[in-house]
């Protein structure tokens, strides 16, 4: 309850600043004064495009970019003759879904969004489940025990499409992806329709009915689910990926490969590397780590811009599409092998079509494409590939570990003494630890962790919150830094636990869960940032740029009045020449 007093104060700040002015009840009233002219409404940039479309390609790493840009001749080659920035970042440390998706659009670090990772763990809820996912509100309770109520009430600040709807109600503010957590952190607060995918269709926010574009995309998933689906043809470039890499489960099990179990059974030895995506009937989870899953969040995008008549209104509308399948991909095949190849090669396709679908609607629209997070291939595979020191994260990391060890130490009680969500992240003490028995427990805890030669670093929440904000190019964060970008002091851990370079944080293998992303290592930081609209001169900027500056972009292009230092990025200028799309933002 105290944290949702926290949001509500933040909501209520603006509210409460505006009652502060009023006089007291029997203060005397001061001479009126004669009403001012009304001011001009602001109106959007006489250049703004008439719909904004923002895309993330869920673990769509810089590194992948690069290896496959030569062979796009699709969506992703249009997007390439524009303004490339090929070292974007995801500047954080916690780079997971929903912490990256809520920069794009807010333009701000998680520091700010209040979203620092995809889970968290909040001892004083009044539940028996105490882990937070960053996209429920755990405050209502599901119709189904098993599930949740999905809501954007942890993100504590406005999307690009929150402030323009504030600004001209007539915007539309629309999002659709293959994951709740990325399309509300998208979309915001304010979202006129918003989709994704659950299970074996589209799902919306409770309460609101399926539209005619969501009823009808899944009535005929339903029918292409039902028949399945041969394999896709693997691309003649692909061939070299095309190689079985033999994985064995070792017995251990963490969050990650924990839940693999739990949805494809007991973990046996098996292959990666040669898949085709070959659908069987009524396979719900093959459709999803497949790319028919983008096909099918574009094609929903599609007929929502129709629906909506996005682009066809007198101010800037949003279209956010996260696509999901590139993620699925790479956690269940890791990212170089023939899987990842064909999905790059069906991505760039359906990208491609999707286009060309807004083209023929007439509609001016200014694109922006980029990614939540980077990927990391699985260690067994990088291990043959001059990378040997590549290799899964030591069982010593997990909680229960942990617990044991700092008990040893301190003669507490090892039951829930040390909580997390897996080998890396955030890490809390148990809440009834106090006074110098905490103090003991937490210096036993870093101690432990930085005995152990997978870590890397281990902050404590003190030494986080006296950190100044980072600021300057995120490619010379330090790791202090780039942990400081996540922390947000209400739900952040008593610790934050960072593995080294090439610690894959996953205990054992399972199907569905080889590989991952989530360290502060530049090969899950680093992602593409593209920005195309038609007739715009292209080019190319080495230099890096942030996700946080995607935001300040479009509202300056739009022409969205924003006062200094809302945004954590600044403004880049898409111009070629020497105009600006930035004005005084610049």
């Amino acid at each position: 309850m105290a944290l949702r007093k926290f949001r509500s104060l933040r909501w209520g700040a603006a509210l409460l600043a505006a009652a502060m002015v009023l006089p007291q009840a029997g203060a005397a009233r001061p001479p009126a004064k004669p009403a001012a002219p009304a001011p001009a409404p602001v109106q959007p940039s006489s250049t703004a495009p008439k719909l904004i479309v923002a895309i993330a390609v869920d673990q769509f790493s810089a590194d992948l970019f690069a290896q496959y840009r030569p062979h796009f001749t699709g969506g992703l080659a249009r997007l390439a003759s524009g303004a490339v920035f090929p070292a974007g970042y995801q500047s954080h440390a916690a780079t997971e879904t929903c912490p990256g998706h809520s920069t794009i659009l807010t333009g701000m670090h998680p520091a700010r969004t209040g979203i620092i990772a995809n889970t968290w763990i909040d001892q004083s809820v009044a539940r028996a489940k105490k882990v937070i996912y960053c996209a429920e509100d755990e405050t209502k309770a599901a119709a189904d025990t098993r599930d949740y109520v999905a809501s954007v009430v942890h993100l504590l600040v406005p999307t690009l499409g929150d402030r323009l709807k504030a600004l001209w109600p007539a915007s539309r503010n629309v999002a659709v992806s293959g994951k709740d957590r990325a399309a509300l952190m998208m979309g915001g607060h304010a979202i006129d329709q918003v989709y994704w995918w659950k299970g074996s269709g589209f799902a919306s926010l409770d309460g609101r009915t399926l539209a005619p574009s969501a009823v009808n995309e899944n009535k005929a998933l339903a029918d292409r689910l039902a028949a399945g689906a041969p394999g896709f043809e693997l691309p003649v470039w692909c061939a070299g990926k095309d190689r079985a890499v033999p994985l064995q489960p070792n017995g251990s099990a963490d969050g990650l490969s924990s839940l693999a179990a739990g949805l494809t059974g007991p973990a046996r030895a098996f292959t990666v590397g040669t898949g085709r995506f070959a659908l069987g009937a009524g396979d719900k989870n093959g459709f999803r780590a497949s790319p028919r899953l983008d096909r099918a969040t574009l094609d929903l995008a599609t007929e929502l811009v129709d629906e909506n008549k996005l682009g066809k209104g007198t101010v800037p509308d949003v279209l956010s599409v996260s696509l999901s399948a590139t993620d699925y991909v790479g956690h269940a095949y890791g990212t170089e092998g023939a899987e990842m190849c064909i999905q790059m090669q069906q991505l760039d396709l359906a990208l491609g079509d999707f286009f060309t679908a807004l083209d023929q609607r007439g509609i001016d629209y200014a694109v922006v494409l980029t990614a939540d997070h980077g990927g990391f291939d699985l260690p067994e595979r990088l291990g043959e590939q001059a990378l040997p020191a590549a290799h899964r994260v030591s069982k010593a990391l997990l909680p229960e570990a942990l617990s044991a060890a700092v008990a040893a130490k301190t003669g507490l009680d090892a039951k829930g003494l040390v909580l997390s969500e897996g080998a890396s992240g955030d890490i809390w003490l148990r809440r009834d630890l106090a006074g110098a028995d905490k103090a003991r427990a937490l210096e036993a805890l870093k101690a432990e962790l930085l005995a152990n030669s997978d870590v890397a670093a281990a902050f404590t929440a003190d030494e986080l919150a006296a950190a100044p904000v980072p600021s300057g190019s995120p490619e010379t964060w330090s790791l202090l830094d780039r942990a400081r970008a996540s922390f947000h002091r209400p739900l952040s851990g008593d610790v934050v636990l960072m593995l080294k370079r090439g610690v894959v944080p996953i205990v054992s293998p399972a199907p569905g869960i080889v590989a991952t992303h989530g360290s502060p290592w530049d090969y899950d930081r680093r992602v593409p940032i593209v920005f195309w609209r038609k007739g715009m001169t292209g080019f190319e900027q080495p230099s890096p740029i942030e996700t946080v500056d995607i935001a300040p972009t479009f509202a300056a292009l739009v022409g969205l009045p924003v006062a200094a230092g809302t945004f954590d990025g600044r403004c880049l200028d898409l111009d070629a020449g020497p105009g600006t799309t930035c004005g005084a933002a610049k």
